[in-house]
């Protein structure tokens, strides 16, 4: 297992640098991608330090992958075996651009189980669990690591693809689901069919929900409204990416802190602009190599993703939960490209997030950003719950908030009931005009 709370920061090192030097003696003589690129780069399998790594390995990005799978089709060329020994295909989302075609073999396979395993057991995910999965399987790669790897710790694991929200409420209901994975929202959808369908969640059996996919699952205010929606259940939130694997857990002790997975990912936190690393309690970029996916390594991969490294002393004190892995406070705040800068002011989808949430009486929302080249603007359309009686209020009371907490005046209106997409999967709450 790649589980071990009780490292310190020097033995993480330790073992990461085991782990790296056993991946780059490995990849770089049979991987064509690397071996060009690190070959250019003047860098051999016998790095010295992860030091050294970090300052001599380029960056791997995702449109130099996109541009490889174009120029070497259908796979690309990080491939570090022949082709017979792949046993899975799977893909990114494309919500980011051009989708990406990953391949493991069954042991880059089972390496991400174990990583999944520790997201399941860290949320006291076990044997004796009902697990429910309230997503339609298709070809992305979190449905089936999420799937298998608490099929191995034992659970009763139940597929609700190709079920309508009614559908999976009362199988949820039936089948004394202790353990629901589904996005922030879709478990948000959910408590509003039932409530709009009489369906009480009291008598849910629901003690966990395991979130992940979106800004959501660590945002204080989110949470509350998915503990409040759904009694007695917890939130955990987790992150992954189809060409990573499953990275990040939600500390124990700590809600709304994801800790990474140091015994699988080498973790780096940068400045999107300069490249350089970023002090604890700042925000910067998130860049993994992955340790253990031999088959289709990533090294130093520029994610896009945007996160705050918590300002625990963990280099000298493990964290509350007794872990000295690095840890995200917030979760994943948003993507790089996604953050707007509206009149100097920087603005995440996070924050909107919380702010509308924090409002209450809220059931959907919908960010519109205008892009031209003299003027960047947002507007927010908001859709009242059913137990909204004064739309004009709630509009006056979100704007408020958004001026008090960010400084900024944004127009916000009222739409229909139902006028705006509900989502299964990642939410597309943040639409360029």
């Amino acid at each position: 297992m790649t589980d071990n709370p009780r490292h310190n920061r020097t033995a993480i090192f330790s073992a990461q640098f085991l782990r790296l030097s056993e991946l780059l003696g490995e990849v770089l003589p049979a991987n064509p991608f690397y071996s060009r690129k690190l070959g250019a780069a003047g860098v051999s399998a016998d790095i010295e330090s992860i030091e050294a790594f970090k300052s001599r390995v380029p960056f791997t990005t995702k449109q130099e992958l996109v541009e490889d799978q174009a120029a070497n089709p259908p796979y690309g060329s990080d491939l570090t075996y022949p082709l017979f020994q792949y046993t899975r295909c799977h893909v990114t989302s494309g919500s980011t651009g051009r989708p990406l075609r990953w391949l493991d073999t069954p042991a880059s396979w089972n390496w991400m189980l174990d990583n999944w395993e520790l997201v399941h057991r860290t949320a006291g995910t076990a044997h004796s669990d009902t697990v429910f999965f309230a997503f339609s399987f298709g070809p992305f790669l979190g449905f089936w690591t999420a799937f298998e790897s608490a099929q191995r710790l034992g659970c009763l694991c139940v597929a609700g693809g190709g079920m309508s929200s009614v559908a999976r409420l009362r199988a949820i209901l039936d089948q004394a689901v202790t353990v629901l994975c589904c996005t922030p929202s879709y478990a948000l959808h959910l408590a509003q069919v039932a409530e709009a369908e009489g369906m009480s969640l009291r008598h849910s059996k629901v003690r966990t929900l395991s979130v992940a996919g979106e800004p959501g699952g660590s945002i204080g205010s989110t949470r509350l409204r998915l503990q409040e929606a759904w009694p007695g259940a917890r939130v955990y939130d987790h992150h992954g990416m189809t060409e990573v694997g499953p990275v990040t857990f939600e500390c124990p002790a700590r809600p709304c802190v994801l800790h990474v997975n140091e015994s699988a990912y080498i973790a780096e936190v940068l400045d999107p602009a300069t490249a350089r690393p970023v002090a604890p309690g700042d925000t910067g970029e998130l860049v993994l190599t992955t340790l253990g996916r031999h088959a289709s390594p990533l090294l130093r991969y520029r994610t896009g993703d945007l996160v705050k490294i918590s300002a625990h002393p963990a280099a000298k004190l493990p964290c509350d939960c007794g872990r000295f892995d690095l840890a995200l406070e917030g979760g994943i705040l948003g993507r790089v490209d996604d953050m707007v800068i509206i009149r100097g002011v920087n603005v995440f989808p996070s924050a909107i997030e919380d702010i509308v949430r924090k409002c209450g009486g809220v059931a959907e929302y919908r960010v519109r950003v205008n892009r031209t080249p003299a003027l960047v603007s947002m507007e927010l359309d908001l859709e009242p719950d059913a137990g909204c009686l004064d739309t004009g209020s709630l509009v006056r009371r979100v704007t408020h908030a958004i001026e008090s907490s960010l400084n900024l005046s944004v127009p916000v209106r009222a739409v229909a009931p139902g006028a705006l997409p509900r989502f299964e999967m990642k939410a597309q709450r943040w639409v360029l005009e």
